[in-house]
């Protein structure tokens, strides 16, 4: 059996009978997080699972302008946890019908109600870099989450990721590698040194 197979049918045998099953994705920027939550969705009994992105909350880049929180952008305190949070409760609650708001990378900015997560959907699959953060108030989603995994992929493979990502935006080498250095390996770290305990550590979820 494959990981990402194992992981799936972990899902699944812990969930059991019970209703709807909400999954912690959680990693550093650059894990693979958006990967292994698309295979997940695949594996999974057809049409009862959706991936709700916590990239829907990120701030946007006028409001971080004005907190001066632009350079800082992807960091714990540049998103609408209160929103997030709300979201996460909803769904714990069985709202029958909730709009997820997605984030577009061509754009750079949130689209509200992009998607819908529908009545019948058992497994929802939330992903995002601070699901597990230790810290206040991330650390008030530990009672929301079904089950958790953490994806745990060296600083060198993220850091060639990364600069891989900022390249496909269009930035040269110099300014790519200064967004890194500056924000992205710190964020990652801060993701990977205060987490809380996953009930499964894998490696790269885009080698799964």
């Amino acid at each position: 059996m494959s990981e990402i197979a194992s992981i799936a049918s972990a899902i699944f045998k812990r969930a059991g009978k019970s209703g709807r099953f909400v999954v912690a994705i959680a990693g550093p920027p650059g894990s693979g997080k958006s990967t292994l939550s698309a295979k997940l969705k695949e594996l999974l009994p057809e049409g009862t699972a959706e991936v709700v992105p916590m990239d829907g909350f990120h701030y946007d880049d006028g409001v971080l302008e004005r907190r001066g929180l632009r350079e800082r952008k992807g960091s714990p305190e540049t998103f609408d946890f209160s929103g997030f949070e709300a979201l996460l409760r909803r769904i714990r609650g069985g709202d029958p019908e909730i709009a997820i708001p997605l984030f577009d990378r061509s754009m750079e900015l949130s689209r509200a109600a992009a998607a819908i997560l529908e009545p019948q959907t058992r497994f929802v699959l939330v992903e995002g870099n601070y699901l597990l953060l230790d810290e206040e108030p991330w650390s008030r989603l530990a009672d929301l989450f079904d089950f958790s995994v953490f994806l745990d992929v060296p600083d060198t493979v993220l850091e060639k990721r990364l600069l891989a990502r900022w390249h496909t935006h269009g930035f040269g080498d110099d300014e790519a590698r200064t967004k890194v250095a500056s924000n992205d390996l710190p964020n990652a770290r801060r993701v990977s040194g205060r987490r809380r305990a996953a009930d499964m550590v894998v490696g790269d979820g885009e080698e799964l």
